[in-house]
């Protein structure tokens, strides 16, 4: 009977990995996904869930790690690093360049790097360098449900953002007119950049968010959007306070798991991926 509850067992966890896990995914190459290794008393399975449940372990401890970090940072320190990460970004050619973007509203409460001054500059859809205006496509995130379901719908005002339920800045799903925003999966032309918030990153490009998965089941979204229209890829950029840079080898990384392409903090830009390499 025992083995019979293993066997059921085992087909639901390599339906959910086919089904959930798609073996294309893009991962760092030292990044190392689920492994099925057969042991001698150990079936698949057990070594599956053992595996996935270490992983889980270790995000936890480090996310508890950065926290602290965080709160002990010094606001002084902090805001040092948010004028000189924001200047960056300002100044860059990639961003300069971008027609469309997605990025996220910074949260106080959340300690991430703030991005008001930019997303001030892309909503004055202003170039001063040529005297020209231009258009540049603004879309920032809308949390739906707690299944990981997040939107990416465009605002044109600041005033476009509303406290949702934990005090976090939002786009409404409606306009001034009710209309419905535009959702950036259907839109018809590409974004070129995502900024993007994170607890933890490293120089390989790994990633450790909150634990909500949000932002990874939306960027595999948009990656087979992209891929599907043949579009450029958009480049994948993080924002991070120097705390937030961490050893290569902390932060484990599984197949759900979506690496940047870059890293901006005060220090300079990382660039990681070939991508950005090429890029920026």
């Amino acid at each position: 009977m025992r083995a019979d509850r293993r066997g059921v067992l085992l087909k639901k966890v390599v339906s959910f990995l086919m089904t959930h896990h798609p073996r294309h995914a893009f991962l760092p190459s030292s990044a190392v996904p689920f492994r099925f290794v057969a042991g001698a008393s150990d079936p698949p399975a057990a070594v599956a869930m053992g595996e996935a449940a270490g992983v889980l372990q270790k995000k936890r401890a480090l996310r508890s790690q950065i926290r602290r970090a965080l709160k002990v940072f010094s606001p002084a320190q902090r805001e040092q690093e948010d004028v000189a990460i924001q200047h960056l970004v300002l100044n860059s050619p990639w961003f300069k360049s971008s027609k469309g973007l997605c990025a996220y509203i910074s949260c106080e409460a959340l300690r991430e790097v703030d991005t008001s001054k930019i997303v001030a500059e892309v909503l004055k859809n202003s170039d001063a360098e040529h005297g020209m205006k231009v258009k540049k496509m603004l879309y920032v995130p809308r949390v739906e449900d707690k299944n990981s379901h997040m939107r990416m719908l465009r605002i044109s005002n600041i005033e476009d953002l509303v406290a949702n339920s934990m005090d976090i800045l939002e786009p409404s799903p409606v306009d001034a007119d009710q209309n419905e925003r535009a959702d950036v999966i259907l839109a018809t032309q590409p974004v070129d950049l995502f900024l993007l918030p994170g607890l933890a990153f490293d120089r390989h490009g790994r990633r450790l968010g909150r634990g909500g998965g949000y932002y990874d089941v939306f960027l595999r979204k948009y990656e087979e959007l992209a891929n599907q229209q043949k579009w450029k890829q958009p480049l994948r950029v993080a924002l991070a306070y120097s705390v937030q840079i961490v050893d290569d080898d902390l932060i484990p990384m599984t197949v759900t798991d979506v690496p940047v392409d870059a890293v901006v903090s005060a220090d300079g830009v990382i660039p990681i991926s070939p991508a950005a390499l090429e890029r920026m």
